[in-house]
């Protein structure tokens, strides 16, 4: 998987689309258990996303 426009962006922004999606699966989290599970992955992948555009940078 070769995402070139994920090599530009910085970690910060990842970071905080990851706190995004959390917030929202707190949000939705009674609501909706399908979209909760959906909500955590994305948020998770953008935090591993994050952490590993920060550490190959280095």
């Amino acid at each position: 998987m070769n995402f070139p426009f994920l090599k530009n962006i910085q970690p910060i922004y990842l970071y905080l689309i990851s706190i995004l999606a959390f917030v929202l699966a707190n949000i939705i989290r009674e609501k909706n258990p399908f979209l909760y599970g959906i909500s955590l992955a994305i948020g998770l992948i953008f935090f591993l996303l994050g952490l590993y555009s920060r550490i190959a940078k280095k």
